[in-house]
């Protein structure tokens, strides 16, 4: 797929319609995906140095992480933003947030961020700058809402194979479904899995002292079936859609192959453990 080819304003019209279906699916599997994701989130706080009294900006926010573990923090004399593209996302956040009261959300798009020049000390971005279509665009409008010398930190997944969390599952629906592969050049999960992709655009913005680190993810499930259940549960809706047409009404074969191929991760306990990588992302804005 070419450029020219690539809607930008359909893709992103086509996301927030994506996040928007699968937003309770997601609030359904949150505990479960931040028992992991946790580490993730503690590790991008203390990469943006993250302490009371700070403002913090965090993008891509879903259901509201880390933007509440943010709020915690900074206390009561600092303040927290989530954005989020969807609707439905940010309507949940609002009420994971209900009673903090240095943390508001809000639906705002990355590349084109309708909040104050130079107000945050910290942006945060956690498995979210993959999906912008027009990357360089997101990170020029994160540079302008940071304070001089303000930090960017921000995650990403590594490339497929080192994700299972992520990758394993869908390796199966695209398998018994026979779904293409992505065109080159569309955002997706792995987008960033090269670290300089990435890197290029953050120095293109002009933040400086950029760093990449790796982080492993410890993600674990109780058992092969909750796989499954995690997996079905943040599946879009079009491949949803896609099981009906090629196995019929009931998709229970596709969810129980899906709970089948954790068997190399299985613990004696019948726990799963799929560690992941994740890449952590510094860098620091413009100092003028």
């Amino acid at each position: 797929m070419t450029a020219t080819e690539f809607d930008h304003t359909r893709f992103k019209e086509d996301q927030r319609l994506h996040w928007d279906a699968i937003s309770a699916g997601w609030s359904s599997v949150a505990d479960a995906f931040e028992r992991g994701a946790g580490v993730v989130t503690a590790r991008l706080l203390e990469l943006g140095g993250v302490a009371a009294g700070d403002s913090v900006l965090d993008v891509g926010t879903g259901v509201g992480e880390p933007a509440l573990t943010a709020a915690a923090a900074v206390g009561p004399a600092g303040r927290v933003v989530g954005v989020d593209l969807s609707p439905a996302m940010v309507e949940l956040a609002r009420r994971n947030g209900a009673g903090v009261a240095n943390a508001e959300f809000l639906v705002g798009d990355v590349e084109s961020l309708d909040l104050p020049r130079s107000g945050f000390d910290v942006v945060l971005a956690r498995w979210s700058l993959m999906f912008a279509p027009e990357p360089a665009a997101a990170f020029r409008s994160l540079a302008r809402v940071l304070k001089p010398g303000g930090v960017l930190a921000a995650s990403t997944w590594g490339p497929p194979e080192t994700a299972p969390m992520l990758s394993l599952g869908f390796r199966v629906l695209v398998t018994r479904l026979d779904l293409p592969a992505p065109a080159p050049g569309v955002p997706g999960p792995f987008g960033m899995a090269d670290p300089e992709v990435p890197a290029r655009h953050l120095a293109a913005a002009g933040f400086t002292d950029v760093s990449v680190t790796e982080v492993e993810v410890p993600f674990e499930l109780p058992s092969p079936e909750a796989y499954a259940r995690f997996t079905e549960a943040i599946t879009p809706v079009a491949i949803r859609r896609r099981a009906r047409e090629v196995l019929g009404a009931d998709t229970s074969a596709l969810w129980a192959e899906v709970a089948a191929s954790t068997a190399p991760h299985r613990r004696p306990d019948g726990s799963v453990a799929l560690p992941s990588k994740a890449l952590c992302l510094r860098a620091t804005a413009p100092s003028a």
